[in-house]
């Protein structure tokens, strides 16, 4: 029984990819596309037929109906990405509490958090409040070792290019985010304080907290912003806190993403990286 299928209709951009390194594909039409980037290989093409095709173990659909494909050849998209899991491979708040001797606490309750058990504000003090008495200078160390996912320069790039814009947004922390945006040449991000005070964090946060509400509203904004419709804008998230600004965007993207998430999103990817969206967006 294959283990993925893709469903695609006339005008559909199809995307088939595998992290295997497999340069062959049965059934692929004679016109697709072969790609590589980052982690992956596969086949991009327009669909010339309604049909489903059903694919191997290890292969993984990714389809734009063409409707949205329509919608980006008219205008370039403004991307929105969640921040934790999705744009870095970490959750910063569980670097931090490692500092704090309290990572195995703070990582049950982001999970739960990310699955929607638990209302992401009461999981952000909860947690925060594990990191009261550490030094300032952790921020630094911890913004240092975030990692970036493979191909997020080069998807941000490609929009840049094609002239939209990119930004995060994040139940995380500025400082992190920060030098990340700078590094990456992001158009804008938003982010929550850690409040500190004699040079140590207080284990809160200070001004308004970025959760789902909060990640849909900016994403309405910057869109607003720069005249772009919504129907022209990207969200990329991972879990429950991402769902709004997800529900909100012309585009839902499910990157790696909990259960919670996978019946919401336009588009699930697999593998950890982007470069397979900047296959699906044509970039």
């Amino acid at each position: 029984m294959p283990k993925n299928t893709a469903n695609m209709k006339i005008g559909d951009r199809v995307v088939v990819y595998n992290d295997m390194d497999q340069p062959r594909l049965d059934g692929v039409p004679t016109y697709a596309e072969g790609i590589e980037g980052a982690g992956f290989t596969g086949f991009r093409w327009i669909s010339a037929a309604d049909r489903v095709k059903d694919l191997p173990a290890q292969w993984y659909p990714a389809t734009m109906k063409a409707k949205q494909v329509s919608v980006f050849n008219q205008q370039p998209p403004l991307v929105v990405f969640d921040v934790d899991s999705t744009l870095i491979q970490e959750e910063v708040i569980e670097l931090l509490a490692a500092h704090a001797g309290k990572e195995a606490e703070v990582a049950e309750v982001t999970e739960r958090a990310m699955r929607g058990e638990i209302e992401f504000a009461e999981s952000l003090h909860h947690r925060v409040a594990t990191l009261e008495g550490l030094p300032v200078e952790v921020l630094d160390t911890v913004a240092a070792a975030a990692t970036i996912h493979d191909g997020a320069r080069e998807l941000v790039h490609a929009v840049h290019q094609a002239g939209g814009y990119v930004y995060a947004v994040s139940g995380g922390f500025t400082h992190a985010l920060e030098p990340i945006a700078t590094q990456l040449g992001l158009d804008g991000f938003a982010a929550n304080t850690l409040e500190v005070k004699a040079g140590e964090l207080t284990g809160k946060v200070t001004g308004p907290i970025i959760d789902r509400l909060a990640k849909a509203t900016m994403l309405r904004r910057w869109a607003a912003d720069h005249n772009i419709p919504l129907e022209a804008t990207v969200a990329i998230g991972d879990g429950a806190n991402d769902l709004d600004m997800m529900a909100l965007a012309g585009y839902a993207v499910g990157f790696c993403p909990k259960p919670i998430v996978r019946d919401q999103a336009d588009v699930i990817i697999e593998i950890p990286t982007h470069d397979v969206l900047r296959a699906v967006l044509g970039l």
